[in-house]
């Protein structure tokens, strides 16, 4: 323990370290220098969000860009923020008319909104501690002002030539009256400070809540006057009677979050007609003044509908961007974010079977798929399909076809918050630290009475799902278990696919095979190689490509030195599986059904349980009973 605690010390001085390393001050002709060698430091904010986002790393994935920068925190939506950062992010870095708009993000509860925000926050506070996001403002400046504000407007044309850089904004008034005062009008004395972005802090991040109407103040924006200093100062307009600690202040350089922003008071929405359009707002009994930083919203679809069908609003519909952000629809990518959740939880410490999680996110991305218009497409294939896996007769094409039948797809459904409460009551309701599929369906069928939102044909079509994905959970269990079963049969296995490869030899080639008793010619063993190849669905018509294949593929390998073996081919490894798992059904349904099994059976039981717990990821609690729900439904 002290160990750890002089551990966190050292981290805690490392960092203390790492702030003053960072600190920096000269005058503004230094200031000059440096962004002489490195124009980078004089980005806009939108441009410095989109670098910072690019600076994560960009993958390619079957023609899809996947931003690494939202990796780690958003799941199955990549499509959705490919385009937030192809459509929004990168155009107004380049300074294109998108830059004046209001981006809002647009989705169901639950459906990470305010996640990209957050990870947009956190990650400026990051990249301006680096040096390609250093961000440097006028020092004392509460706006943390941009320090060519001070380069006079008739001049900016030359500086554009000499720096390659654009100015835009004009100096505030705090800061003119501080440039006579202070530095006598020399601009070059000036002196300029490198900051780092903080929420906690209120420095280039901005978060504003509406709250009621009646005592919500615009000063909550832009700031206020300090009545305290008007003795001192002599008058209302004089800047330093002003307190510039508005959000729209503090968020100036970096990001503005307005949360619920279509609540809010219409006095509020008309201050960002003008911020959005000329980049400045109105303060006090000043000049307008100048602010760069991008603006955020969030608000779900019925909240949109309501705010745009309102014709007072309709100056601000032209300067919203709207970005919808669907709920995710890949069932593996839901996974993700219920093991994620369940990370940041108290649950953590519970054992959550295999596939009890699967299990819930396949009825939850039921819950928002659309039903498919498409021919000989059912929501089950569907979601297979929106999952990456291979349906037979259905290729890439198929797919796209698919996603183009409902644009808004996502935007309905079972939220992910609720499936996390559900399991929550799961493991309350069951007393052991350890839950397994069934009781995570068990719970989510019951919690469906509970939920107020959901309509009665909602429900009716939700319990349906569930049943699906109880069926699909079935056909899970029965691999698993079938798996684990064959593994001590392992020796069957590859005798059983020696037999197999012999045969599909001889019909590739064209030849007999000798009778290993009698030594008679025989013909290839039609009814075997069927056996087998029809437990993974090759048809009558399929069988001669995939045996050749089969053979190719060995050959490769033996040009290589390598010996074709159990493992070399994973579909025909399923195949040999399934065939030896239904030739020994009988067996596993007597080993795992019997209320007093023998010696032998409970040693099977024992192995096939350690077989289950060191390689499939279950406790000695989830692995007896996925044997015992096996055994029921082989008795069935």
């Amino acid at each position: 323990m002290e160990g750890r605690l002089i551990n966190i010390l050292d981290k805690v001085k490392n960092y203390r370290e790492e702030e003053n390393r960072l600190k920096w001050e000269g005058t503004f002709a230094d200031y000059l220098s440096i962004i002489k060698e490195r124009p980078e430091v004089a980005q806009t904010a939108h441009s410095r969000v989109y670098n910072m986002i690019k600076s994560a790393g960009i993958l390619e994935r079957d023609e899809q860009k996947m931003y690494q920068f939202f990796g780690q925190e958003i799941f199955g939506l990549e499509t959705a923020i490919e385009r937030l950062v192809e459509e929004y992010f990168h155009p107004a870095a380049r300074r294109l008319d998108v830059r004046k708009r209001i981006l809002l993000l647009m989705g169901p509860v639950s459906g990470g909104k305010s996640t990209i925000v957050t990870l947009l926050k956190r990650g400026l506070e990051q990249y301006s501690r680096t040096d390609e996001g250093a961000v440097y403002a006028i020092k004392g400046c509460p706006m943390h002002e941009d320090p060519l504000h001070l380069i006079p407007h008739h001049l900016r044309q030359d500086f554009y030539e000499e720096y390659g850089i654009r100015i835009e904004g004009s100096l505030s008034p705090l800061n003119t009256m501080r440039l006579e005062k202070d530095y006598d009008g020399r601009i070059e004395h000036v002196m300029i400070e490198r900051i780092t972005f903080s929420e906690d802090k209120r420095v280039g991040i901005g978060t504003f809540t509406p709250s009621d109407p009646k005592s919500q103040d615009i000063a909550d924006l832009t700031g206020s006057i300090d009545f305290s200093t008007i003795g001192e100062y002599g008058s209302e307009s004089d800047p330093r009677a002003y307190r510039f600690d508005g959000e729209l202040n503090k968020a100036n350089r970096g990001m503005m979050e307005f949360q619920e922003m279509l609540k809010l008071d219409e006095k509020f929405l008309w201050n960002l007609l003008s911020l959005t359009q000329e980049g400045n707002f109105k303060a006090g009994r000043f000049a307008l003044i100048s602010a760069d930083e991008l603006i955020v919203a969030h608000t779900n679809e019925t909240e949109y509908r309501s705010f745009i069908a309102n014709k007072k609003n309709e100056a601000l519909h032209s300067r919203i961007i709207v970005m919808p952000i669907p709920y995710n629809l890949k069932v593996s990518q839901e996974e993700l974010i219920y093991e994620k959740m369940i990370k940041e939880s108290d649950m953590s410490h519970v054992h959550i079977a295999p596939h009890a999680l699967k299990a819930a996110a396949i009825f939850s991305v039921l819950t928002r798929l659309e039903i498919p218009k498409k021919q000989g497409v059912d929501l089950v294939k569907k979601m297979r399909l929106y999952d990456g896996e291979s349906v037979e007769g259905f290729n890439s094409v198929d797919l796209e076809e698919l996603k183009k039948e409902f644009p808004n797809e996502g935007m309905n459904g079972i939220d992910p918050r609720y499936i996390i409460n559900r399991i929550s009551s799961a493991i309350i309701r069951k007393e052991i630290p350890s839950i397994n599929a069934l009781d995570v369906l068990r719970a989510l069928k019951d919690g469906l009475d509970q939920h107020a939102s959901i309509s009665q044909e909602d429900r009716e079509k939700y319990m349906n799902y569930i049943a699906v994905a109880r069926r699909e959970y079935d056909e899970i269990a029965k691999n698993e278990v079938q798996k684990a079963f064959v593994y001590s049969y392992e020796e069957s296995a590859k005798t059983l696919m020696n037999n197999y490869l012999d045969n599909v030899e001889a019909f590739c080639n064209k030849n007999k095979l000798l009778d290993p008793l009698t030594g008679e010619e025989m013909n290839p063993d039609e009814k075997l190689m069927r056996s087998i190849e029809e437990q993974i669905g090759i048809s009558e018509n399929a069988k001669k490509a995939f045996r050749e294949e089969i053979l190719i593929r060995i050959s490769a390998y033996a040009r290589k030195g390598k010996r074709f073996d159990y493992n070399s081919h994973e579909r025909l490894r399923e195949a040999i599986q399934k065939k030896l798992f239904a030739d020994l059904k009988d067996v596993v349904k007597i080993t795992t059904s019997s209320k007093m099994p023998d010696e032998s059976q409970l040693k099977k039981i024992n192995e096939v349980v350690a077989r289950l717990v060191d390689e499939h990821g279950y406790n000695t609690t989830s692995a007896n009973e996925l044997l015992q729900y096996v055994g029921s439904l082989l008795n069935r």
